[in-house]
């Protein structure tokens, strides 16, 4: 009887501790962090994975006293780095590229990836901010590497792969991709764009079970070739809604199909958080909560989400952040930083 009932309990110890030492490490897993950082307008977007590496989604504005500069690199500090590995330049627009020399003076940079050369040549704002990027480049100091669609980027930790860039898209479906887009059926379309905004970078990330969609500035047509007829992406947890939530982009195509859970519009007061744009993400089926960084003038009391979703509301700016700590298993946490409020989303079923 002893012998069995020594039997039982090693039995009971070798199924028992190895789960138990195989769920210890999951529940500390460091989570990924995300900083959508205001920029009034622009995008300045910080991601910094597990392992610690940091990727930061465009630098803002040039001026301002150095105003974009200082908020990217306040959000470096609250995730406790001192250093930008990667910065990506989705293009040469103001509100993009135009914060990166006063970047570069704050906090040490690693290296730029972009999608090669500046192709709005007859634009006098969008040739100062890439003259300024490339006489940055000239010093010596960083490496610069230019993407394409379908490449990965080199960060451990996640994986961030090109979507669009330089005027193209994917030319095939994501593995988890490829469905009919039944949200494919012609609709009122806004003017092409064929400004910078055509040949910008965007990139689908992917931490686990969680997946999140930024495709920058790229306008509704262009969005098309990505999503009909068949949804080239997938669905997605988080969205960064495309070109700060301006009617240009966003079309139904893209938002309804991906589907996500949350979307974040990362407009200013007076740029970017169109109504009918912001309708468009409002009505996405699944949406759990669209997050804004500005309460939209243009919006108005119709137009914007309820005050516990929007970093900075109507009035003087507070240069408030939203901040995501996601994990692999797909559940993931929005803080706002002006209510210092958390809301938790459980992992999809």
């Amino acid at each position: 009887m002893k012998f069995l009932q020594r039997t039982i309990r090693i039995l009971i110890a070798t199924l028992i501790f190895p789960l138990s030492s195989h769920a210890t490490p999951a529940a500390n897993e460091k989570p990924l962090l995300i900083y959508c950082v205001d920029v009034e307008g622009g995008q300045a977007t910080l991601f910094i994975t597990p392992m610690g590496e940091s990727l930061l989604i465009d630098t803002g504005w040039d001026g301002f006293d150095g105003r974009d500069a200082d908020r990217i690199v306040g959000a470096a500090k609250d995730a406790g780095i001192s250093k930008i590995d990667y910065v990506l330049i989705t293009h040469y627009h103001s509100d993009h590229v135009g914060g990166v020399t006063q970047l570069a003076a704050r906090i040490p940079i690693g290296t730029f990836i972009d999608h090669g050369d500046n192709m709005e040549t007859d634009n006098a704002p969008t040739m100062t901010g890439w003259n300024a990027y490339q006489k940055l480049l000239a010093s010596g100091k960083y490496k610069r590497v230019s993407v394409k669609p379908g490449d990965t980027l080199p960060i451990h930790g996640a994986e961030f792969l090109i979507a669009n860039g330089g005027g193209k898209v994917l030319e095939k479906p994501l593995s988890n991709a490829g469905m009919k887009n039944e949200n494919c059926k012609p609709v009122p379309q806004p003017p092409p764009d064929h400004t910078e905004n055509e040949f910008s970078l965007g990139f689908v990330m992917d931490f686990g079970n969680l997946r999140l969609v930024d495709l920058g500035d790229l306008p509704w047509v262009k969005e098309l070739e990505l999503m009909c007829p068949v949804n080239k992406l997938g669905k997605a947890d988080i969205l960064i809604a495309t070109h700060h939530g301006f009617n240009g982009s966003g079309s139904p195509a893209l938002v309804r199909s991906i589907a996500p859970r949350v979307a974040i519009m990362e407009n200013g007061a007076k740029k970017g958080g169109s109504p009918s744009a912001w309708d468009i993400v409002h009505s996405s089926p699944g949406l759990g909560a669209l997050y804004q960084l500005h309460w939209s003038e243009e919006g108005g009391a119709a137009h914007n989400s309820q005050p516990e979703f929007v970093a900075n509301l109507e009035g003087p700016d507070t240069g408030s952040y939203l901040k995501i700590m996601a994990r692999p298993d797909g559940s993931f946490d929005v803080l706002n930083s002006r209510t210092g409020k958390t809301i938790s989303y459980a992992t999809k079923q």
